[in-house]
């Protein structure tokens, strides 16, 4: 396989966590009153539970085995960013945390121009305002942005939680030689973690019936599960800028969902959103398909 089609399909990969990401607002919807520590501790857990499991199975569970520097890095991201951004809705409104913590993808495509063999280009930089213009009408509804006074804590945290999540994802690159397989310990620590803040924090309130129990392991199983796996593979082997533009899709694709199951209405700012993140993503994703289309004219 050639370089150019390995990348592709690493970049492909990657976009299938952007993907489950879009199904957290349904999943999570099922999910009732659980709080929010409490269902990372529950997803994280069967996540890595699973993930260590099949690892077992196959004969790859040593490959979980790190240096503590690349363990710290693993949980400092997945566990921080999810820390802060519930740190965030907390202490903020919902709305406006989500729009900052949302930065995130414009972010991943900037910080990109520091990595090596890696070059910022401006379609890029414009793929991706166009994807954040379009998750801004999702988030705020059209009806514009307006931050409140005395939600400072909410409004640092979210900033925070962007930055942990954008700064995760690059770093992944300079760490290519670590196997995916490593994420599962990654998420067991997480788990961990957030069952020790959910103790602290929160008053526990169990998933009560069939519906929300089916939710939780849904959302382990995919966008708190396999997400985090394909998004190292896209990271570390894809084309980093197409997807950071393209993860402004997941709102999007979150609100469409949420739609034809009867959660919302499509409406106006819907339509310009999606115009918005669709065009914002193509533009971003220029050189690769113009790249696809020349290796695909090759006799």
């Amino acid at each position: 396989m050639t370089h150019e089609a390995a990348r592709l399909r690493a970049t492909l990969i990657g976009l299938t966590a952007v993907l489950m990401w879009a199904t957290l607002g349904l999943f999570g919807a099922g999910s009732g009153a659980v709080p929010p520590f409490l269902l990372n501790a529950l997803c994280f857990g069967f996540s890595g539970i699973l993930a260590t499991l099949w690892l077992a199975f196959t004969g790859k569970l040593r490959l979980m085995k790190q240096p503590i520097g690349v363990i710290a890095f693993g949980t400092i991201g997945l566990f921080g960013f999810h820390f802060f951004y519930f740190t965030a809705i907390r202490n903020a409104p919902p709305v406006d945390a989500n729009l900052i913590n949302y930065m995130w993808p414009l972010l991943i495509v900037v910080f990109s121009a520091l990595l090596p063999d890696e070059s910022l280009r401006v379609h890029h930089v414009i793929g991706a305002l166009l994807g954040l213009g379009g998750a801004v009408l999702l988030i705020t509804g059209g009806e514009g942005v307006s931050f409140q006074s005395g939600a400072g804590l909410g409004y640092a945290a979210a900033v925070t939680s962007c930055l942990f999540w954008s700064t995760y994802s690059v770093l992944s690159r300079r760490l290519g030689a670590v196997p995916t397989e490593a994420v599962a310990g990654f998420c067991l620590i997480t788990a961990v973690l957030s069952s020790v803040c959910h103790l602290a924090l929160e008053e526990t309130i169990w998933p009560s019936g069939l519906v929300e129990w089916g939710s939780v392991l849904a959302l382990a199983a995919f966008p708190v599960g396999l997400a985090f796996f394909t998004w190292d593979v896209g990271m570390k082997r894809g084309d980093i800028q197409v997807l950071g533009a393209a993860a402004y899709s997941a709102p999007l694709l979150s609100t469409l969902l949420l739609i034809v199951f009867g959660f919302g209405a499509f409406t106006w700012v819907i339509a310009v959103a999606c115009l918005a993140i669709t065009l914002g993503a193509v533009i971003a994703a220029k050189d690769m398909n113009f790249r696809a289309r020349k290796n695909n004219m090759r006799p």
